[in-house]
């Protein structure tokens, strides 16, 4: 059967797809696909593999209905409209678990990287502002015994967890739409919404994007947090409101901030977060190991074989398909 890939995956995905005798199309330009090039690649393909592609709406399922099944290289798939994918009788999934280890070790290297300043240290180097020692200027922030509010405890956010109670005794503090797994293990207090924002001296973002969860970083609840606390987001820039979050960072209200995921995503290289003295970016790298991305191609190949065999795919996002 023939099989799309939009973007070049590890060989390690890629090659289960050829042991098992399919013919495969890569997507090997370095740019991403317009979505009449995706639909007209995926019109006529079997199985589709997306990578870090949006666009799979109502109009994608109804011009590419003979598909067997879609897998998506992410955990995340707010970009798939999966009551249609339902309505045109495509199997939809995608890889999580496997790159929660690595999405924390992302939140984690951007608090550390917040509270001593360090991107914004390191460029002074660059500029030639080194300085000389001054006991009271470029002072960062210790992390020991203070309170870690995690909106989202699943797996990356109590994998976070883990490593700020450990190494700093930090207590912890969650808000769930419905009570964790892990929240016993952590000895972690459940606190409305509110209550954690004001309680917390980070907070870490580790929800999906849904519809009530989308700009639930606004004005409102940046005024909420504890004044001096740091904010770090790895899960979907869409849940903060990027221009309420530069005004709380220019007002002092907040410490500082850490991003993997911006909004809108590129971030312009002119955004005035990037020069700010606190704030420590990354390009949404958050899976981005040679370990994880090899378990997401494997993942992703190992759902889309199930479907081409007409096989249950095991990470299945609209088990109704299968009705």
């Amino acid at each position: 059967m023939k099989i799309f890939i939009s973007r070049i995956i590890p060989a390690a995905g890629r090659q289960l797809l050829l042991d098992a005798g399919h013919q495969i199309t890569e997507h090997a330009e370095k740019r991403p696909l317009t979505q009449e090039e995706l639909l007209h690649y995926c019109a006529s393909q079997d199985g589709f593999l997306s990578v870090g592609h949006s666009g799979l709406n109502e109009t994608f399922f109804r011009r590419c209905s003979q598909l067997r099944g879609v897998a998506l290289m992410s955990a995340g798939y707010d970009q798939v409209d999966l009551s249609a994918a339902t309505r045109w009788k495509i199997p939809v999934s995608n890889t999580p678990g496997v790159l929660s280890a690595a999405t924390a070790d992302t939140a984690f290297l951007l608090l550390l990287a917040v509270s001593r300043d360090a991107f914004h240290n390191y460029q002074r180097i660059l500029t030639g502002n080194w300085g000389f020692f001054e006991p009271t200027a470029h002072l960062g922030q210790e992390l020991y015994g203070k309170t870690l509010g995690i909106v989202g405890l699943g797996k990356i956010g109590a994998d976070l967890a883990r490593k700020c109670k450990a190494i700093y005794d930090m207590k912890i503090v969650y808000h769930n739409r419905s009570a964790s797994p892990y929240a016993a293990e952590l000895d972690a207090r459940y606190l409305s919404f509110s209550n954690l924002l004001r309680n917390s001296d980070v907070v870490s973002v580790h929800t999906d994007l849904n519809p009530s969860t989308e700009n639930m970083f606004n004005a409102a609840a940046f005024n909420q947090m504890k004044k001096g606390a740091i904010f770090i987001n790895t899960a979907r820039g869409k849940i903060h409101d990027e221009q309420a979050l530069l005004d709380a960072l220019n007002r002092e209200q907040l410490w500082g901030c850490g991003l993997d995921v911006t909004n809108p995503e590129p971030m312009s290289p002119t955004n005035p977060l990037l020069t700010m003295p606190r704030v420590c970016i990354l390009p949404h790298i958050g899976s981005a190991t040679r370990e994880t991305r090899d378990k997401m191609a494997v993942m992703a190949a190992e759902n889309l074989l199930a479907a081409l065999a007409g096989e249950r795919m095991p990470q299945v996002l609209n088990p109704a398909v299968y009705q």
